[in-house]
């Protein structure tokens, strides 16, 4: 009689100052995950508080787990690559933030997909955020999941012109877990990509490989910090779309030989980064914020993305309300066709944010 092997899933978990997360975030992946053979690895950098002390605790009582402790800072990509190269020798692999956490089944669900195809080199579901100091929003948690109704694979190909097309991420990181045999051919993070590093990876991986997809259950939640760069920082904003640029240039360094259309592709980011920034330079305008966002920046920017970004209809709604005026704009904003239109595409863009798996 026929045996069936349990596939083993290895998840890294990187701490820095994160050590009164980390029993949690352990939790999650060890005691909510029934039936599938997983091990973790905790990866303490050099953290000045008791993070270290507190791993070594969680590793004392439960045989599963290991930890390593920097004595010195080597920084988040080195540490992410130490536990993904160095360490990984199990089916499946996971990279988890010590301040997130998985939802219930989440491990097993991704592995029964990537178990099921053979073809899919990594599976992802829809992560739930939450604010930190706050509950843990309401997951989905079918009891009836199953690989082959609740799951769906995207070749590798079209998933990738999507994110280029898109210019944006759908994955957050937590919800991730990838084939470690195809994490070693591809490579770990790259140092020169220290906030896009992500995004970068996934593409990478879609390159080489299909892409798995878990339908109709949440995955992981991820924890939304209040000095978030992307939410309060409008500096910030325009550093996410130069580090993006640099990710999608990277890609096409590193797999322009398995994309040969790889032309079309790049002219298709840079326009698409370009109608970003002005749309983020005119908005300033509308919502009278043009002493924060740095307007001029962002115009560069689109210059250097797209020669001819003059000719897109976000630059002539930036000129618009250049000619208006920062002052009057946000009292004449609802009599302004374009700036009624994207209040509306913010609106739908959230919605589908929240609903959101590719």
């Amino acid at each position: 009689m026929a045996t069936t092997t349990m596939s083993t899933l290895g998840v890294v978990i990187p701490c820095y100052k994160y050590g009164h997360f980390l029993a949690d975030c352990v939790r999650s992946v060890l005691d909510e995950q029934p039936g599938l053979d997983v091990r973790v690895l905790i990866i303490d950098d050099a953290s000045p508080d008791d993070s270290g002390e507190v791993a070594r605790k969680l590793a004392a009582v439960d045989p599963r787990i290991e930890v390593r402790v920097h004595e010195t800072n080597k920084g988040h990509i080195a540490t992410y690559n130490e536990g993904l190269l160095e360490w990984a020798d199990t089916d499946y692999v996971a990279l988890l933030s010590a301040d997130d956490r998985l939802v219930p089944g989440a491990l097993v669900r991704a592995a029964a997909l990537l178990d099921a195809h053979p073809e899919a080199g990594f599976a992802y579901g829809r992560p739930l955020r939450f604010q930190h100091g706050g509950p843990l929003p309401r997951a989905r948690d079918p009891k009836g999941w199953s690989s082959g109704t609740d799951s769906v694979v995207y070749p590798g190909r079209w998933w990738l012109d999507r994110r280029f097309r898109e210019a944006t991420g759908c994955i957050t990181s937590p919800e991730v877990v990838v084939r470690t045999s195809l994490q070693r051919t591809v490579g770990g993070y790259d140092p020169a990509l220290p906030h896009a590093g992500d995004i970068e990876m996934w593409m990478r991986l879609a390159s080489h490989a299909d892409v798995g997809y878990v339908r109709g259950a949440d995955q992981a939640y991820y924890r939304v910090h209040g000095n978030n760069m992307s939410t309060t920082d409008f500096g910030g904003q325009l550093d996410d779309l130069r580090q993006r640029r640099i990710a999608y240039r990277s890609v096409l360094a590193k797999c322009g030989d398995r994309l040969p259309d790889a032309d079309r592709l790049s002219a298709r980011v840079h326009t698409r980064l370009a109608r970003f920034a002005l749309r983020r330079a005119y908005r300033a305008y509308d919502r009278g914020r043009t002493d924060v966002v740095p307007v001029d920046e962002l115009v560069e920017f689109a210059a250097e993305c797209l020669p001819g970004y003059e000719a897109l209809a976000e630059y002539r709604a930036l000129r618009l309300r250049q000619r208006i005026g920062a002052r009057t704009m946000p009292y004449l904003q609802p009599l302004v066709l374009s700036a009624v239109a994207e209040r509306g595409r913010e609106w739908l863009w959230w919605e589908s944010w929240k609903r959101r798996g590719i």
